[in-house]
């Protein structure tokens, strides 16, 4: 296979610092009472035999919440990977909002789940709860699902995936507009070419292909590239 076209250097032709704006107007932030209640509830669905799994699927898998004992790959079904909501926060403004991975319904994904030891669950858990929910309305919310593991396995895990009753949640998007997106917004944290480009590049060194985010990451290096270059008056 060839070499990704998004690449660093074409990542640091956008780059640019933002503020960090905080909460969005109207939403709620999580409370140190949220993430008990979170932990106690998604606890409370622990096999009563086995270890804390959790499906990691994008930035989780290059940027953990905390440390696992191990991760192995495997496939959740009934779910697919899919840029389907907004973020005016983080990888975007208010004024140019960003795109973010979720877990959408249908299809299947592999990802890798990341084992946590019984002991170091709960602790564990709120790390990881801490990391992906921010405000009450995240369009990303935590499910118990069933995912199968390299050798076969059947194994349950906890999961983010997208709640479509959420103000973020934006659904499919044409493929221009979700590359418009992903070439152009910027937050505090960084910009969205980046988590594309870091997503793909660590899916790829486990030996899983996308071919959903192969094609928008090389669709989103082409947009980088005539648009800096028109910018620069190069032909």
């Amino acid at each position: 296979m060839r070499a990704m076209a998004l690449t660093p250097e074409l990542i640091a032709r956008i780059h640019r610092d933002e503020p960090e704006v905080g909460p969005l107007p109207g939403t709620t932030p999580m409370t140190d009472a949220d993430f008990a209640a979170g932990v106690a509830w998604l606890m409370g669905g622990l096999p009563a035999d086995d270890d804390l799994h959790v499906f990691a699927y994008g930035s989780l898998i290059w940027r953990p919440a905390c440390e696992h004992e191990d991760q192995t790959r495997a496939r959740l079904t009934g779910w697919h990977r899919s840029f389907c909501f907004r973020v005016p926060r983080f990888r975007g403004t208010p004024d140019q909002p960003g795109l973010m991975l979720a877990l959408d319904r249908g299809g299947s994904c592999i990802g890798v789940v990341q084992r946590h030891a019984r002991a170091r669950a709960a602790d564990r858990l709120e790390r990881v709860l801490r990391r992906e929910m921010t405000i009450r309305e995240t369009p990303n919310q935590p499910r118990w699902v069933t995912v199968t593991t390299a050798d076969g396995a059947r194994r349950r895990a906890i999961a983010f995936a997208a709640d479509r009753r959420s103000f973020l949640y934006c659904g499919h998007q044409p493929a221009e507009t979700t590359v418009a997106v992903l070439a152009n917004a910027i937050g505090h944290v960084g910009s969205c070419a980046e988590y594309l480009m870091k997503t793909v590049t660590q899916l790829e060194s486990l030996g899983i292909h996308d071919p959903y985010l192969w094609r928008l990451q090389d669709q989103v290096a082409a947009r980088i590239m005539a648009e800096t270059e028109a910018e620069r008056g190069e032909p």
